[in-house]
């Protein structure tokens, strides 16, 4: 088969400055992408500035013949998204593919959380997300194409400790993915969600030793796929790390319901086990599918 390719492509990709961000941009540079590389090259918890980390990705890109533009702008704020869709507009006349992911950290237990621990990192990584598609989804519903990656995380999907504020905002992101592969569908534009497993300067020091591992080039063949437009699926989300891709999903089990009667408190202590069922598990589509099973269970 042939290769993979993203000739006449245009991307943009949020915190490209340095890990996963760089090598999604540089892959996707080599294979023809027109990229727009975003950072504001803040410190890991989203202070400071600095275009440099920018700038290399770009030279690195330039360098090896591809094409690219930098971005310093902040995914925090709708004047920062719509200024980054514009840096693509003007450098290149459209945008095709969006990748989201910008990000910092604000680790903290869930007690000792303050505003100033949690706004900054709904701001950059679910607002974040916001902020940069929107502008971009009505130029892709006008064009009839587009490809939406937000970069969610095992922290929001599975919970980790002192990382409320992250995972909220992570699991959001699922959430948003999800929407946006309905509402897009009609438009051609899909949308899914990955969660990296990789060693970078945000996760070093949680990894250790494993970070060597797991480095932040595997996730990207994950991304591009995602982000071409062969790619067949929308609202999926991937765990990938170390080379080890696999799916992740929300499914419901087929629990237990009462027909004789209304539901008790006590029905749902003695049918508990059964409400508890994971096994035999069913997929929705969308929040509709739902709705027409439990129709379909009250007759």
């Amino acid at each position: 088969m042939a290769d993979l390719g993203f000739d006449g492509k245009v991307a943009i990709v949020t915190g490209a400055g340095g890990g996963l961000g760089r090598e999604h941009s540089v892959l996707l540079a080599s294979r023809g992408a027109l990229v727009v590389v975003n950072d504001v090259g803040g410190a890991v918890d989203g202070t400071g500035g600095d275009a440099t980390p920018g700038q290399l990705v770009v030279d690195e890109i330039t360098g090896a013949g591809g094409e690219a533009v930098l971005d310093t702008n902040s995914v925090a704020t709708p004047e920062g998204g719509a200024a980054i869709v514009q840096t693509a507009i003007d450098a290149y006349g459209k945008v095709d593919i969006v990748v989201n992911n910008a990000g910092i950290l604000r680790d903290k237990s869930f007690h000792n959380l303050t505003p100033e621990f949690v706004d900054p990192v709904i701001d950059v990584h679910l607002r974040g997300a916001f902020n940069v598609t929107q502008p971009a989804w009505v130029l892709m519903r006008e064009q009839g194409y587009g490809r939406v990656i937000v970069t969610a995380s095992s922290a929001g999907i599975f919970g980790n400790f002192g990382q409320a504020n992250y995972g909220a905002a992570k699991m959001g992101l699922v959430g948003l993915a999800h929407v946006l592969a309905q509402e897009g569908e009609r438009y051609n534009i899909k949308a899914n969600a990955v969660a990296p497993v990789a060693g970078t300067r945000m996760t070093r020091e949680i990894f250790g030793d494993l970070a060597d591992k797991l480095a932040p080039g595997l996730v990207s063949p994950v991304v591009a796929w995602l982000a071409h437009e062969d790619c067949p699926v929308s609202g999926h989300i991937y765990s990938v790390g170390g080379g080890r891709v696999a799916r992740v999903f929300v499914g419901e089990g087929p629990g237990y319901m009462r027909t004789d009667g209304p539901l008790t408190l006590e029905d749902v202590r003695d049918h508990f086990e059964e409400i508890e069922r994971t096994d035999d598990f069913t997929i929705m589509r969308n929040a509709t599918e739902e709705l027409r099973l439990l129709a379909k269970l009250l007759g």
